[in-house]
């Protein structure tokens, strides 16, 4: 017996919606460990005077979130340079 459309398409929603929850689940637990693991961790190896590359080297974050890290912390976060400025 063939399938009618409408049941392939139950079918393949179900399957969409099962990714799309699983996807949510591990999205918010990857939330909780930068906001509760990596994000305190980052700013005391900062605090203790870690290079603030290899710190974002192994938390696997870009300087932009990491120096919002470090600016809410209180710690010092040198200028951005203006764009267009060759390096010193």
């Amino acid at each position: 017996m063939t399938e009618i459309r409408e049941e392939q398409q139950a079918a393949a929603l179900r399957v969409v919606a099962d990714a799309g929850a699983r996807r949510a689940e591990l999205l918010t637990e990857a939330d909780r460990i930068l906001n509760e693991e990596i994000r305190p961790a980052a700013i005391t190896a900062a605090r203790t005077g870690a290079e603030r590359n290899r710190i974002r080297e192994l938390a696997r974050v870009g300087p932009t979130v990491l120096y919002r890290w470090l600016t809410e912390a209180r710690l010092p976060v040198r200028a951005k340079r203006p764009p267009g400025r060759p390096d010193a």
